[in-house]
């Protein structure tokens, strides 16, 4: 009876590897993203390998414009405004993170060099790139786009491209933590991330447009 429950549970398990690997993991690379956003080339691309590993595009549909969405990627940070995504998952893993709901006029200055936190305790990011109200390339690369469609309409992109570690020279712990693991892991929060800024900028431009001249700058 063991026997079958081993045999029963090993199959049950490489089905479900197998819809993932065959399913899941193509959609959730290029969730929200057209063909024509994941096959073009983005600034920052030439920063890594040709062909990474580790290669993602997600993106999502903002109605406000360039403008209104900018301020809210400029403050990113553990130290800043946050990643807008989980709270509670990333002060799960010890990041103390505050998400802002309000653009902090202190935290709008970025520029080539600067540093972007992730945990209090873990290397920054820093910033490789960085054209104003288009885009924001980060180390390692992790990238960030803004495309006008109209004045108000924006497609906020977000690209992940990157290898192994290459101190790991086991390729089934490589394959387990980065394509089991951190890809999925990284998609749920990225994901939440996109639809964070949708809202919290939707949100800003709805009230500005309500109560010209309201006062942006607090933070929740």
């Amino acid at each position: 009876m063991s026997y079958l429950v081993v045999v029963l549970a090993a199959a049950i398990s490489s089905l479900a590897v197998t819809l993932y690997w065959l399913l899941v993991r193509p959609w959730h690379l290029r969730w929200g993203a057209t063909d024509e956003e994941v096959n073009q080339s983005l600034p920052g691309d030439e920063l890594s390998a040709s062909q990474p590993k580790l290669n993602a595009t997600h993106a999502i549909t903002i109605n406000a414009g360039v403008g209104e969405i900018w301020p809210w990627l400029v403050q990113m940070g553990q130290n800043r405004g946050g990643f807008y995504s989980y709270t509670w998952l990333e002060n799960l893993v010890g990041c103390q993170m505050r998400n802002a709901d309000r653009i902090v006029p202190e935290w709008q200055g970025l520029e080539v060099g600067d540093n972007v936190r992730l945990h209090p305790k873990a290397p920054p990011l820093k910033v490789l790139m960085t054209e104003p109200g288009r885009s924001i390339v980060l180390e390692r690369i992790w990238a960030f786009h803004l495309r006008a469609v109209d004045a108000r309409t924006t497609r906020l992109i977000i690209r992940g491209r990157g290898d192994y570690n290459p101190a790991w020279e086991n390729p089934l712990l490589n394959f387990l933590v980065w394509r089991m693991i951190f890809e999925p892991a990284h998609f749920i929060m990225e994901r939440k991330m996109l639809l964070g800024i949708k809202s919290r900028a939707e949100s800003a431009a709805r009230s500005r447009k309500d109560q010209p001249g309201a006062n942006l700058a607090a933070v929740h």
